[in-house]
C-alpha cells in the first residue's frame, strides 16, 4: 500500500516537473511535434500516477490481492516504456524508440483491466 502511494506521488511530482522543463526548458529547442510528443508523456505519466495513488489506497482497503499489486507494477512499467520512451524520443529524435512505447501503452491497458477486476471482485 505505502509504496504505490510513494510511487504515485513520486510519478505526479515528476510529471509536474517534467512538464514545467518541456514548457520552459524545450520550448523554441524542440521541434512542436516532439513537443506535443512530450506533452503526451507528462500527460500519460500524470494519469497513472493517480491509478498507482488509487491502488494504494484500495491496498489499504481491501483483502490482500495480487490483482492490485501486479496492476500496480504495470503501471510503473507502463510509466517508463511510455513515457519513458517518449521522452527519450522528443530529446534524441530516435525514431525507433517508438516502437517500445506500445509495449508501456499495454501495459496501462493490462494494469486497468486487473484494477476492474479486482473492483468486481471485491467492492
Amino acid at each position: 500500500m505505502k509504496l504505490f502511494i510513494i510511487l504515485g506521488a513520486v510519478n505526479a511530482f515528476l510529471s509536474v516537473a517534467l512538464g514545467a522543463f518541456g514548457a520552459h526548458g524545450l520550448e523554441g529547442r524542440v521541434e512542436p511535434k516532439y513537443l506535443e510528443t512530450w506533452k503526451t508523456g507528462v500527460t500519460y505519466q500524470m494519469f497513472h500516477a493517480t491509478g498507482l495513488l488509487i491502488i494504494g489506497v484500495l491496498l489499504g482497503k481491501l483483502p490482500a490481492s495480487s490483482l492490485l499489486s501486479t496492476a500496480g507494477w504495470l503501471m510503473v512499467g507502463g510509466i517508463i516504456l511510455f513515457s519513458g520512451s517518449l521522452y527519450v524520443l522528443t530529446l534524441t529524435k530516435i525514431s525507433v524508440l517508438g516502437a517500445i512505447t506500445p509495449l508501456g501503452g499495454l501495459s496501462f491497458l493490462a494494469a486497468w483491466v486487473l484494477l476492474i477486476i479486482a473492483a468486481v471482485k471485491y467492492l
